[in-house]
């Protein structure tokens, strides 16, 4: 009222404020109470004009909407709402929120919640998040809660609960929620210094063929997506090598699975041998050392042949002499080695399938086998120095007194054992598929008995202690109480386990093919239980104490005490700057229907 009045001039009024003051004349009772009338005439227009009374028509109906509403109980990171499957929107606080895409009217929404918060784990339940759009919704609630303790379960984060699924490779080098890496076995891993988790190669299928083949496609999983890096979406792929020590964007190792890998004190990633594709397109086992720089996503050749071991190049170990370093030292070509990263940023690698310091039997390239000799590699130098253990095949192991080190003692020759550092940069071992300290089973066997070891070493100071578990194979695994740790608990012989050191410089162990608490199979089993060493004692933490155990994989991003991965082989692992475990894909061998994973898991201890 007042804006209407000051439009007819009234701005200087009378004591009742009604008629304006005209100097010299006196306003008499009349005037004002033709005044009234005026003015209450005049509100009366105003309000049926304020109710429709000005021009008539109905407004244009909306031919799209907005979805939103609220989130509550947020106290953790990384929270990523999704509607209709492909609109995603972070949410870092209880708060209103609208996602960015409007529906067309009459179209569905439906909202759900892409990634758990973590930091602390939390578990976000939607309510009211579907349903037709027929005006701007903000109906939705999102509601948080924070899981009890928020320690030692298993989420499922990714990947598909069925096997055997292709890769979806999106774009190169653009993230999306939708993209995911084929189901494989025995990749290779790294964990950069932003904490972000990388995958390269390994063996299995890719997005365009159903042919499973050696792999050398590189991803990053940052923020809940998985991004396709670089290397090839196909099976089978060449290496290209270009000069050895310089760096250039079309370099790229083959296809490849079973190599080893590191990451160095500047945050550079390194990649060993490994069974795969060399620069002619032959498949065989490998000896070429390679480095990649996330920094600026190029790979260098660094060391070793561009081509497998093959008649009459057998690529056989150039050993020099034990602990003295040389820049001609190279390890042979060889599959299934571990290894591990020391304090001071030097690469260790030890025993493998392949080939020792000599090979040549007959004109061929015989005499593969497994290995023992343990090698550290130094980035700043670019040498490698054999330290330990035989240059030849099939060495038995000598184990001396458990829980004293001795220059004599070294573990048994094997592949695929499981490696932890711990907090004060010691080398650790934990069993594989190998010899013993009688040496002769493993050979006897042929198809029986797996010839599983659970031994556990120590290397520190230049010696090997043997710490633990059986000097024999085929031990099954004593699991006591779950979340008790206790001084006759033991993993049962196994191989292809995957392994994490954890912020507290504890070691863990998860699954593999082996032995579990009544030797299933002898020993031909696929676990899924976790484990975990600390203070000289092992304490079984989850999964089961028999082999070949279907996943529970509940909703995704969820945690609970039931949900858990499925027995599984060949997996591999991560562990991030918050200290949680991650793993990925494997092989499911000794159940039906057997095939390969390619889902996403995190542990929090």
């Amino acid at each position: 009222m007042r804006n209407s009045l000051e439009a007819t001039g009234c701005r200087e009024l009378l004591g009742d404020g009604l008629v304006p003051r005209k100097p010299g004349k006196e306003v008499s009772m009349q005037e004002r109470l033709r005044s009234y009338v005026f003015i209450i005439a005049g509100m009366g227009l105003l309000t049926f004009a304020g109710c429709g009374g000005g021009p008539t028509g109905t407004p244009p109906t909306p031919t799209a909407y907005t979805i939103g509403g609220t989130v509550s109980g947020l106290s953790g990171r990384g929270l990523m709402l999704q509607d209709n499957g492909g609109d995603d929107l972070p949410v870092s606080a209880d708060e209103a929120f609208t996602f960015t895409t409007s529906i067309p009217s009459g179209g569905v929404y439906a909202v759900t919640v892409l990634t758990q918060p973590s930091s602390p784990a939390q578990s976000c339940v939607v309510t009211n998040g579907s349903g037709t759009a027929t005006a701007d919704v903000t109906s939705v609630q999102v509601a948080c809660t924070t899981t009890a303790t928020g320690h030692n379960e298993w989420t499922w984060q990714s990947g598909s609960d069925t096997l055997n699924q292709p890769g979806v490779y999106g774009t190169q080098g653009m993230p999306a929620a939708s993209n995911t890496p084929g189901a494989r076995l025995s990749a290779s891993t790294w964990t950069d210094a932003a904490g972000n988790l990388w995958l390269f190669g390994g063996y299995s299928f890719t997005s365009s063929t159903g042919v499973p083949g050696e792999l050398n496609d590189l991803w990053k999983y940052s923020n809940g997506e998985w991004t396709w890096i670089g290397g090839s979406n196909g099976i089978a792929q060449p290496g290209v090598y270009g000069t050895q020590g310089t760096p250039a964007p079309g370099n790229v190792p083959g296809g490849r699975d079973e190599a080893v890998s590191w990451t160095d004190a500047s945050g550079n990633f390194w990649l060993f041998g490994g069974a795969g594709i060399d620069s002619t397109g032959v498949d065989g086992w490998l000896n070429d050392l390679w480095k990649y720089s996330p920094t600026t996503n190029v790979w260098t050749w660094m060391g070793g042949s561009d081509t497998v071991a093959d008649y009459p190049n057998c690529r056989p170990g150039v050993y020099g002499t034990e602990g003295v370093p040389a820049p001609g030292n190279v390890p042979g070509a060889r599959s299934d080695a571990v290894s591990w990263t020391d304090t001071t940023g030097n690469l260790w690698l030890f025993g493998g399938l392949g080939y020792g310091a000599t090979v040549e039997v007959g004109g061929l390239c015989t005499g593969a086998n497994i290995l023992n000799d343990l090698w550290k590699y130094s980035p700043g130098t670019n040498v490698w120095t054999w330290m330990s253990g035989s240059n030849g095949y099939g060495q038995v192991g000598t184990y001396g007194t458990m829980g004293i080190p001795s220059p004599g003692n070294v573990p048994g020759a094997r592949g695929d054992a499981a490696t932890w550092t711990d907090s004060s940069g010691n080398l650790w071992l934990f069993g594989g598929e190998g010899q013993d300290s009688n040496g002769i089973l493993c050979q006897e066997n042929g198809g029986g008995l797996a010839c599983d070891l659970n031994d556990l070493w120590k290397y520190s100071d230049g010696q090997w202690t043997w710490m633990g578990g059986s000097d024999v194979i085929a031990q099954a695994g004593v699991y006591g109480i779950q979340g008790t740790p206790a001084a006759g608990n033991v993993p049962g012989a196994r191989w292809c386990a995957v392994s994490w050191t954890d912020t507290a410089g504890n070691l863990w162990l998860f699954g593999g093919s082996g032995f579990d608490s009544l030797g299933t199979g002898g020993g031909h089993a696929d676990l899924n239980d976790l484990w975990e060493y600390s203070a000289g004692q092992w304490t079984w933490m989850s999964g089961s104490d028999t082999g070949n155990q279907f996943g529970v994989y509940g909703p995704q991003g969820m945690a609970a005490p039931s949900i858990v991965p499925g027995g599984r082989e060949n997996a591999v692992g991560w562990i991030d700057q918050s200290g949680k475990l991650w793993l990925f894909g494997g092989f499911l061998l000794w159940a039906e229907p057997e095939g390969k994973f390619n889902d996403l898991w995190v542990y929090r201890p």
